[in-house]
């Protein structure tokens, strides 16, 4: 455990206001927080958390209010004087040097340095790192290389980070957003033991279920205000719901039976080269949601990438409505009707500095285009269409994807698959930093689309929503799927037991 200050943080954040051209952020917010415990800050996308974060963080100065900092007034805090009061930060967006190894990227900007010479002290600066490695339970030491980590690997490579400076707030940001069961575990231990050592903790998650569990106090917000406070015994889901949406969400996962139909999607001892030595069989069918489940590294994502033909296939085959895809690529998949909703949407699902209307356009330009030249009212026209039908919140089509919030970037992405009307989607991660009332909405339209008739394949890390969603679940460990559970024998411990055989 790196060295902390004797003195806990006392921090108050009284009456912000922020204001940006035709929008408040925050509206009067206020919020408090001492050493040795530990605060759910909750609400929806859009609420002000991000805004209020960048506040604390000195990134932003607020146009009214108060940031009191152990019995004093900070005017002009700055990112680099937060470091110095021992305020570290886990943000969602992961940005990692992928061309440096753990110990320069958990260091950087702090190196240890010997010598007349000032050369780098490797041996030190390992020595230092690997404890916090230890704590946090990684799989990755030191000397490995970050282009390699996976991204979960690279969430608690961002948590080591933060915990390697003298700190004493911690703000998590969506920490768990890409961790497995067990890695959320080791992750909430940690936050217990910092608690105990006298660090306080701001933990912002859409998981209501890790704020029970490790949550003193937790304050919402909504539309840039104070929605409310609990404390204790107070901290429950349907209570936390209700402050974040102003209202309740009932039978949120809008589970219905279906009635699956004939297979669509057939895959026959395919090989990836993930696990070549595994061979998986599983078969998709219409009006059907099929869930893989399985730890990070059990090669869910990757055979989701070989059925969309992203990566090659080793061996085997995939057919689709009995016929065979033999061309392996993303072009046969899309024209076979299959579709793929990355876990990574930023980098992999969306042209973020495009309009919104140019990244659901984009894959129907055949269709919207005559003799070259792409028909802008047909553009427009399916992009409104898509806007109206996903509730995506945003002032413009024209506006750029990357000011939308992380739920109404997934909807885009969405969008832009299902104006193709495909026969499969694929979706890793679906619901991944994306608030409650986002995560409900997406559940509504994958019950939507599987009444249609179209076929399903989610891949998850959340428990719940593998439950309360699919009908069944193909569960993978090391490449191979060890089990398939039909929707009556769906438990957690089903589950992990066949994730970790």
């Amino acid at each position: 455990m790196p060295n902390r200050s004797d003195t806990h943080i006392s921090l108050e954040l009284s009456g912000i206001t922020k204001v940006y051209p035709g929008a408040i952020a925050l509206n009067n917010v206020s919020l408090t927080i001492q050493g040795g415990e530990v605060v759910g800050l909750i609400g929806e996308n859009g609420a002000g958390k991000s805004t209020l974060m960048k506040v604390l963080g000195g990134a932003i100065a607020p146009d009214e209010g108060r940031v009191v900092i152990d019995g004093e007034t900070v005017k002009s805090l700055t990112p680099a004087r937060a470091t110095k009061l021992g305020i570290a930060f886990v943000h969602q967006e992961l940005n990692p040097f992928s061309n440096l190894d753990v110990t320069a990227n958990v260091l950087l900007g702090r190196e240890m340095r010997s010598g007349m010479f000032g050369f780098l002290d490797r041996p030190s600066m390992e020595q230092k790192v690997k404890p916090i490695l230890d704590l946090l339970g990684t799989r990755f030491g030191p000397k490995d290389p970050v282009a390699e980590l996976s991204l979960a690997d690279q969430q608690l490579l961002e948590i080591a980070r933060a915990l390697s400076i003298n700190v004493r707030l911690l703000i998590l940001d969506e920490p768990t957003s890409s961790l497995t069961i067990s890695e959320t575990n080791r992750l909430l231990e940690v936050i217990r033991k910092l608690r105990t050592d006298g660090v306080a903790v701001l933990f912002i998650t859409h998981r209501l279920a890790e704020i029970v569990d490790v949550a003193d106090r937790v304050v919402a917000l909504r539309d840039g205000r104070n929605a409310g406070e609990l404390s204790g015994e107070q901290i429950n889901k349907d209570t936390m719901v209700r402050m974040m949406i102003g209202r309740d969400v009932s039978q949120f996962y809008e589970k219905t039976d279906h009635v699956p139909g004939k297979p669509v999607l057939e895959i026959k001892a395919l090989r990836t080269k993930a696990y070549p030595h595994q061979s998986v069989d599983l078969c998709l069918r219409a009006g059907e949601i099929c869930c893989l489940a399985g730890l990070v590294g059990a090669g869910r994502t990757e055979l989701a990438r070989a059925m969309f033909g992203i990566d090659p296939i080793e061996d085997g085959s995939i057919e689709m409505e009995g016929k065979v895809l033999r061309g392996n690529s993303v072009p046969d998949a899309i024209a076979a009707g299959i579709c793929l909703v990355p876990e990574d949407r930023k980098a992999e699902g969306l042209f973020l500095d495009f309009a919104i209307m140019e990244n659901i356009a984009m894959p129907s330009h055949a269709a919207l285009s005559t003799h070259g030249f792409v028909d802008v009212e047909a553009e427009t026209s399916l992009a409104d269409a898509s806007k109206t039908k996903l509730q995506i919140k945003a002032s413009s089509l024209d506006r750029a994807v990357a000011e939308l919030s992380g739920g109404n970037q997934q909807k885009v992405v969405l969008a832009k698959w299902l104006a193709m009307n495909p026969k499969l989607i694929i979706l890793d991660e679906p619901t991944r930093g994306i608030d409650v009332g986002a995560k409900a909405e997406v559940y509504h339209l994958m019950q939507e689309l599987a009444a249609q008739g179209v076929a399903i394949l989610m891949i998850s890390s959340d428990m719940e929503e593998v439950i309360g969603v699919s009908d069944r679940v193909a569960v993978m460990c090391r490449g191979k799927i060890n089990g398939i559970l039909n929707r009556g024998e769906l438990t957690e411990e089903n589950i992990l037991r066949l994730a970790v055989e």
